[in-house]
This record gives C-alpha cells, sequence and structure tokens, in this order.
C-alpha cells in the first residue's frame, strides 16, 4: 500500500461521527450536547483531515522532525478547538483523540512509543 493511500486509510478510525451520535443524536433528537453538533464534529475531523493532508504533502521520505512537526500543529489545533468548545474533549474523547494521533503517526512511519509512556499528543496536548 502506498503512503498516501495508508494515510488516508486512517480515516476509516476518525471517532467524530461517533461523537455525534453518541452525545448530540440524529438530526430530529433535541436535547442532546450542543458541543457535539455535527458543526463541531466537522471543524475536528478536518483538523484531523489536515494533518494527514501536511503529513501526506511532507512525503514519507520526510524526516522525522517534518513529521513530528505536523503531528504537533495538529495536536495545537485541537488544543485550540478544546479551549474554544469548552467540554469537547472530556475523557473518552481524549482516549479516542490520542489512539488517532498514534494510528496517523504510526502511518506517516513514526513510533508513538519513542515519544514517551502514552500517547504521542501527549508532548503538547492540553486537553
Amino acid at each position: 500500500m502506498n503512503y498516501q493511500k495508508r494515510m488516508e486509510g486512517v480515516k476509516a478510525y476518525y471517532p467524530f461521527a461517533g461523537w455525534r451520535e453518541k452525545y448530540y443524536g440524529d438530526a430530529d433528537d433535541v436535547g442532546g450536547v450542543e458541543q457535539y453538533c455535527p458543526e463541531n464534529c466537522e471543524r475536528a475531523e478536518a483538523i484531523a483531515d489536515t494533518l494527514i493532508a501536511e503529513l501526506v504533502a511532507a512525503g514519507q521520505e520526510a524526516g522525522e522532525s517534518e513529521k513530528l512537526a505536523c503531528v504537533e500543529n495538529g495536536v495545537a489545533a485541537f488544543n485550540e478547538l478544546a479551549e474554544e468548545l469548552k467540554g469537547l474533549i472530556e475523557w473518552e474523547e481524549q482516549e479516542d483523540l490520542c489512539e488517532l494521533f498514534d494510528r496517523i503517526s504510526r502511518a506517516a512511519g513514526l513510533t508513538p512509543q519513542d515519544y514517551g509512556t502514552g500517547s504521542i499528543a501527549d508532548q503538547w496536548r492540553t486537553w
């Protein structure tokens, strides 16, 4: 499998639609948790899409520091989103995002365990 397809394949593990369904409900449901509205979940998905696009643009042969900079930018974007949308990234969502960042990192050729005992995102995350 080529690098781009491997990176794009990580999208199958996105948790964002699940967040919306679990906490917000369908379009006819009222009383869902507002921070998980479709627009906010789409914003979260767009951050992950941007990270994958940046890693694809950098290419498989990009150096470790360049790939790490992409991952750091993705984590920083989620930090900003979490600050803006209080309550969006709680314990379960933190676990989802850490797992996603690790999957993305492995697809990019990085080894998340090389960057600490938790997730590669732990270096930069504030959520």
